[in-house]
C-alpha cells in the first residue's frame, strides 16, 4: 500500500498482476493474429480456443518473482483492506472480500491491463454515507449486496452507453480537493486507533484540531506501537531493496514484538474474526433498492472518475489503446460478480491480487487476527500522509492556474471534509460545469478580419458599430454554449443606422451550436440588421449547422446564399462570402429589387 493507494492502489499490485501482464503483452499479438481453430475453420470450438489462447496470452507466463509479489500483496490485502471498511464503518470482512471476487473478474476483462478493480478508501467513505443517508444498516450483507449491484449496473449502464465522457466534466481542480478531502478522512479515521484517543468534532478538520491539542490525552501503548511501526517503515524504505515492502515489514516486525513482550493493545481478533473460507453467496435486498438507486450512481461516479484518473498513468504494455467505456464495463462486471459475494463497491486501482489473497485467508487468517490495530493506524496514516504529500504538487499547479480553479479545489475539499461523500462528489461535479461556463464564455470572442492591400487578411479589434454599404467580416471562436450569451449580445457591432451593411460571420471552428439560447440570440441580431435594410451571412457553415438551421427556420430567414458552406481551402469560404457581401451591396445601391 502506497500514496497512490489511498486513491485507489498501491505498487505491490501493480508487481503481482502488472508483471504477468507486461510478460504476456509481447505474446498478445501473435493470440490475434492467431487461426480460429485446428484446422482454420469458423467452428464454435476453433472459436473457443481463439479466446483461449488470447486469455492466456494477455495474462503472459507467471514467474517465481510473480508468485512472490503477489503473495506479499495478498498478506498486506488482509489489514489493507479491513482497515478501509473498517474506517467507513462497515463489517471489516467485507473490506477483505472486495480484495477477491472483484479483482479477478475486473481483471479479466479490463482493457487497461495494469488496472485492478478492488476496494479504495474513497469508495469505501462513499458507500457508507450513501447508507447511512438512506437510513439502512452498514453491517447488513443484504444492503451491501444491493448498493455493490446497483453501482456494478450503473457502470455497465454508462459502458453500454459509451458515456465515458461524462468524466472530462469533473475537473482537475475538482479532483485534487476531492481526494485531498478523502486523504483527510483517512487520517482521522485511524487517529483512534494509532492513539487510543477518539478525537470529537463537527467535521474532520475540527477532529484532527481535536486530537492535535488532546496529545496529553493520547494512550502510551498505542502510542508506542504506532510510532515504532513508522519508524520501522521509515528505515526499511531507505534500503532500496526493501523499499516496496516497507510497510509489509513494518507491519510483521512489529506485530511479532507486540505478540513477544505481551502488550495489552487491540487486535485486528477483537474488531473482526476472518473466516478460513472464501466468500458465500449473498442475495440483495432488493427492497432497499429504491432507498439506494441515487447513491448508488455517486459511488460509481467516484469509483470511475478515480479509474479514469489511473488509467493515463499506466499504459498497456503491448501498446494497445485503452478505453474508458471498456473500463466501465469491466468494473460494472466485477461489481456485479462481487456483489452477489460478500465484497463492497469496487473500481479501478492498482493494488490487490485477488487469487493469492484467497489463498491467504483460507491459510492464514488466523495469523492476520492477531495484527495489532495501532500497526494498522499507524500505516494508515502513512498512507494518508503520503497521498497529501504527493498531492502537493497538483495543488499548487491548481494555485497557480486561476482563481476559479482554486475556488473550485477548495470548495470541493470542504464539501469533502463537512459532508457525506455522495453529495461532496456532486457539489464538485456541479461546481466543475460552473467552471467550463464561465471559461467558455470567457474564451468565446470576435475577431475582425480585414483584407490588406496584398489581399491578405489580417485581424483587426472589433468595431463598435457597423458602417453603412461595407462588409464587416467577424470571425468567431467558442463553442456556441450557453454561456456565451453575454459575449454574443455585447461583443456584436451596432447595427442600428447602418443602412446596407453587411456582417459576415464566419463560424468555421463551431462544428455545431447545441444552444437555443445562441439560435435565439443570432435569430434576433438578424432581425434588427434587416430592419436596418442590412444582412447576416455565415461563412465556413458545417454541414451539422446547416441542417440545423435549416430545421429551425434560420435558413429562410437569412436568404439560402447568406448560408457559405465550408468547402474547400480554410479561407476559401470567406472569400467566397466577402464577393457575395460585396455584390448584394452594389445590387441595393443601383436600387434593383
Amino acid at each position: 500500500m502506497s500514496r497512490r493507494d489511498a486513491e485507489g492502489g498501491g505498487s505491490e499490485g501493480r508487481d503481482a498482476e502488472g508483471r504477468a501482464s507486461r510478460d504476456g503483452a509481447s505474446e498478445s499479438r501473435d493470440a490475434r493474429d492467431g487461426d480460429d481453430g485446428d484446422d482454420g475453420a469458423p467452428t464454435l470450438v476453433g472459436r473457443a480456443l481463439k479466446q483461449t489462447r488470447r486469455l492466456a496470452a494477455r495474462l503472459g507466463r507467471p514467474k517465481p518473482a510473480d508468485v512472490t509479489s503477489g503473495m506479499v500483496t495478498g498478506l498486506f490485502s488482509i489489514p489493507e483492506g479491513m482497515a478501509y471498511a473498517a474506517i467507513a464503518g462497515f463489517n471489516p470482512v467485507s473490506g477483505l472480500f472486495a480484495g477477491v471476487v472483484p479483482p479477478i473478474l475486473g481483471s479479466l476483462t479490463a482493457p487497461t491491463v495494469l488496472m485492478v478493480t478492488t476496494l479504495t478508501s474513497a469508495i469505501a467513505l462513499t458507500g457508507q454515507s450513501v447508507l447511512a443517508d438512506a437510513g439502512l444498516d452498514p453491517h447488513d450483507p443484504g444492503n451491501i449486496a444491493t448498493l455493490t449491484v446497483l453501482v456494478g449496473v450503473i457502470m455497465l449502464l454508462l459502458g453500454v452507453l459509451r458515456l465515458g465522457v461524462v468524466l472530462s466534466f469533473v475537473s482537475n481542480a475538482v479532483m485534487v480537493g476531492f481526494s485531498t478531502g478523502i486523504a483527510l478522512q483517512i487520517i482521522t479515521g485511524v487517529l483512534q486507533d494509532a492513539t487510543g484517543y477518539e478525537p470529537r468534532g463537527h467535521n474532520k478538520l475540527a477532529q484532527l484540531a481535536d486530537w492535535l491539542t488532546h496529545i496529553g490525552s493520547w494512550q502510551l501503548t498505542p502510542t508506542l506501537v504506532a510510532t515504532a511501526t513508522v519508524v520501522v517503515w521509515a528505515l526499511a524504505r531507505r534500503v532500496k531493496r526493501l523499499e516496496p515492502v516497507a510497510l509489509l515489514i513494518a507491519m510483521v516486525v512489529i506485530s511479532v514484538f507486540v505478540a513477544v513482550a505481551g502488550s495489552d493493545v487491540e487486535l485486528v481478533r477483537d474488531i473482526a474474526d476472518i473466516p478460513a473460507a472464501l466468500p458465500h453467496f449473498t442475495a440483495p435486498s432488493w427492497a432497499a433498492a429504491p432507498h439506494l438507486a441515487a447513491g448508488a450512481c455517486s459511488v460509481a461516479l467516484v469509483a470511475l472518475a478515480q479509474a479514469a484518473g489511473i488509467a493515463p498513468s499506466v499504459p498497456n504494455p503491448d501498446g494497445s489503446r485503452s478505453s474508458v467505456n471498456g473500463d466501465f464495463l469491466s468494473q460494472g462486471a466485477a461489481n456485479l460478480g462481487g456483489g452477489l459475494f460478500q465484497a463492497l463497491p469496487s473500481g479501478g486501482s492498482l493494488s490487490r491480487t485477488g487469487v493469492f489473497l484467497a489463498l491467504v485467508v483460507l491459510l492464514l487468517g488466523s495469523l492476520a487476527e492477531r495484527i495489532p490495530m495501532p500497526v494498522i493506524g499507524a500505516l494508515i496514516l502513512v498512507v494518508g500522509g503520503e497521498l497529501v504529500w504527493g498531492k502537493q504538487a497538483d495543488i499548487l499547479l491548481v494555485l497557480r492556474t486561476s482563481k476559479l480553479s482554486t475556488a473550485a479545489m477548495a470548495g470541493t475539499f470542504l464539501a469533502t471534509t463537512q459532508l457525506p461523500l455522495q453529495r461532496a462528489i456532486v457539489i464538485g461535479a456541479v461546481l466543475s460545469l460552473l467552471l467550463y461556463c464561465v471559461q467558455a464564455a470567457r474564451t468565446a470572442h470576435f475577431t475582425a478580419l480585414v483584407r490588406d492591400d496584398a489581399g491578405r487578411w489580417t485581424p483587426e479589434p472589433v468595431p463598435e458599430r457597423l458602417a453603412a454599404d461595407h462588409v464587416t467580416v467577424l470571425e468567431y471562436e467558442g463553442t456556441s454554449f450557453f454561456a456565451e450569451l453575454p459575449t454574443l449580445r455585447t461583443r456584436l457591432p451596432d447595427p442600428v443606422g447602418a443602412r446596407n451593411a453587411v456582417l459576415v460571420l464566419v463560424v468555421r471552428t463551431a462544428p455545431d451550436i447545441p444552444s437555443s439560447a445562441i439560435l435565439k440570440a443570432l435569430r434576433h441580431y438578424t432581425d434588427t440588421l434587416q430592419r436596418e435594410g442590412g444582412r447576416l451571412v455565415l461563412a465556413g457553415v458545417h454541414p451539422a449547422i446547416a441542417e440545423m438551421l435549416e430545421r429551425t427556420g434560420l435558413t429562410e430567414r437569412l436568404g439560402r446564399d447568406a448560408l457559405i458552406l465550408a468547402e474547400g481551402p480554410v479561407l476559401g469560404p470567406l472569400d467566397r462570402a466577402q464577393a457575395e457581401a460585396e455584390r448584394w451591396i452594389a445590387t441595393r445601391r443601383r436600387g434593383a429589387p
